[in-house]
């Protein structure tokens, strides 16, 4: 018998599955590869899912039935700006008061929606009036309760102005209809006769 039988109970209970050193080489190398070659899988994954259609040229024109012209207007519409800034012709014929309330005003109005008061209800508009143009105009530019702001809209604050009016003077008022503002009417005269 062995002088001390323990030993080799205990050398067997600290023994894993790594025996020699080939084998703790090929151990320390795929525990260093196989975590690399995870991370390049899951980076390819996110960035090819972030694509947007249609960026692959050899694909262009099946994907999605999309024709490369209809793929470049959509992307063109995806990055867009934010801000764009829209020309208007300013010496273009102003709208009247009832085109503007037909084409604006009238889905709350005729209805009176939310509180806004009904076209023609003198007993809605009487307070309205009371308070003034100015501050009837005021509510209409920059909104009031439901109502959002109408300037910078599809109208010209003058136009705006003459709905205002429109509405009012049906309510009971008799407000002057707005004109369009003399000194941007005269601003192209003056350029000319100075011009001369």
């Amino acid at each position: 018998m062995s002088a001390n039988p323990h030993d080799h109970a205990a050398e067997e209970d600290h023994t894993g599955p790594i025996k020699n050193p080939k084998q703790l080489l090929l151990a320390v190398f795929f525990s260093f590869v196989i975590p690399i070659f995870a991370i390049i899988g899951l980076v390819y994954f996110v960035v090819s899912a972030a694509k947007p259609a249609g960026t692959n040229t050899t694909d262009s024109m099946t994907l999605g039935g999309m024709t490369e012209q209809s793929q470049s207007q959509a992307l063109a519409a995806r990055i867009q700006k934010i801000g764009a800034v829209e020309i208007r012709d300013a010496n273009r014929e102003l709208k009247s008061g009832e085109e503007v309330f037909k084409a604006q005003c009238t889905n709350c109005h005729t209805a009176g929606l939310v509180g806004a008061p009904k076209f023609g209800d003198a007993g809605a508009w009487g307070p309205r009036i009371k308070t003034g143009y100015e501050s009837l105009l005021h509510s209409a530019m920059m909104g009031k309760g439901a109502m959002g702001a109408q300037s910078g809209g599809d109208f010209d604050d003058t136009e705006i102005a003459r709905a205002v009016v429109y509405m009012a003077n049906a309510g009971g008022a008799s407000f002057p209809v707005p004109q369009k503002p003399a000194a941007a009417a005269s601003a192209p005269e003056d350029a000319a006769s100075a011009a001369k």
